[in-house]
């Protein structure tokens, strides 16, 4: 009889952003009337930028005749978006990555995920505590998190790094011996940043002890603050101890498309072994590549018509984090994040339970947020709410949240 992979079978519930959706449906269906505004999951509104439009009507017809249709492409991506991508996100601040070391792919959930293709079950791996949910199962799933502790919230195997008010919710280098490091800058939940000084440490600790350092930046592009990196590359190291990962999803309107890349460097190798040959050898095996349409979609935002174009698509954004920020800041509710990042983490009140909090929002106020607790233990007693809403929803959620409060 055929044997499953019972690492699934350790996984506790479903997936944090489908028990979400379920009862936001559940409480639908049971309250017709209600209007409900979702500040939870972290899809965007705003639609596709005239510059990615056009470019992608234009490959459209181009799929339509003999001459320049094109069937498969390179499991790597096409070269006109990885030398984009090279001199839009990396020449442009001074980092010289090459069109080599960039792999096109349909998303960075995707690449976060299949990363661990790579690397040995045995590996003990670091993760941000709140975390993204995909780093932490994906890597159970995988048999690299032991046995999940249902009375503690957590795997046995898995180092877990607390990022709490108190440092700032951004992780030091942990005393003991890690292999595999998940660092999110701008971070999802929290919104927190990794200052410049302290991502150096993060670096000087991998080469000295071999680790590898998984750098999540989907969402570099808002970022503000002076003295917070855009890419890891930027600290002198990096290429010997970094993998990075970025997406088109957050910053270009892409979550529908799926089209995001990876930075893995020539100069990092691992037990005599380039990881950027591993990666590709994994993708060219199970991966066929991003549409050619797509890629020249995202392409065009390194123009100079289709930069501004997004850019006004985030900055409308950050507006709609400034107002979650401030308006429940000044109903007295703690909040961070919604600087640097989409996301505001909302401190509950009097200790109220993260799911607790999340039922009682959704029935005073019909506004979706996401519990914290389902990001991992430290998430307890917080809520995550996303600023890619449209802009009159956002304020009609907040003035509803506000009310509960006055």
């Amino acid at each position: 009889m055929v044997k499953v992979n019972e690492n699934f079978l350790k996984l506790p519930g479903s997936y944090l952003f489908s028990e979400v959706a379920r009862r936001i449906r559940v409480y639908g269906e049971t309250h017709p009337g209600a209007e409900i505004i979702k500040l939870s999951i972290g899809d965007v509104t705003r639609p596709l930028v005239p510059a990615v439009i056009t470019a992608m009507h234009s490959a459209v017809d181009e799929m339509g005749t003999a001459e320049s249709f094109r069937g498969y492409g390179p499991e790597q991506g096409y070269e006109f978006l990885r030398e984009a991508i090279a001199q839009g996100d990396y020449a442009a601040r001074g980092v010289n990555i090459q069109p080599g070391e960039i792999f096109v792919s349909d998303g960075a959930k995707s690449d976060c995920g299949n990363i661990g293709d790579i690397f040995g079950v045995e590996n003990v791996v670091a993760v941000c505590d709140p975390v993204y949910p995909v780093y932490v199962d994906t890597n159970a799933m995988a048999g690299r998190a032991g046995e999940y502790q249902e009375e503690l919230g957590r795997w046995n195997r898995l180092v877990y790094m607390p990022c709490v008010e108190e440092n700032g919710f951004s992780p030091d280098p942990p005393k003991g011996h890690v292999d595999i490091i998940y660092l999110c800058s701008p971070n999802n939940p929290t919104g927190a940043v990794i200052s410049r000084e302290k991502l150096k440490a993060w670096v000087d600790y991998a080469n000295a002890s071999g680790a590898v350092i998984l750098y999540d930046s989907a969402y570099e592009a808002f970022i503000t603050s002076e003295n917070v990196p855009h890419t890891i590359f930027e600290i002198e190291g990096a290429r010997t101890c970094a993998i990075e990962f970025r997406s088109f999803s957050k910053t270009a309107g892409f979550t529908g498309n799926r089209c995001a890349y990876t930075v893995v460097p020539m100069e990092l190798e691992r037990g005599g072994v380039k990881l950027n040959t591993l990666w590709n050898r994994r993708q060219c095996t199970k991966f066929n590549g991003v549409p050619y349409v797509v890629q020249r979609g995202a392409a065009a935002i390194y123009t100079s018509e289709g930069r501004a174009q997004i850019m006004a698509n985030i900055d409308y954004y950050r507006e709609n984090a400034r107002v979650i920020r401030e308006g429940l800041t000044k109903a007295g509710l703690t909040c961070f994040g919604g600087v640097d990042a989409p996301y505001i983490w909302l401190k509950t009140p009097d200790g109220v339970g993260s799911w607790d909090f999340f039922d009682q929002v959704l029935d005073r106020a019909n506004v979706a947020t996401t519990p914290g607790a389902g990001f991992g233990p430290s998430g307890e007693g917080y809520v995550r709410l996303t600023a890619f809403g449209g802009a009159e929803a956002t304020k009609t959620a907040v003035e509803r949240v506000c009310g509960m409060f006055r």
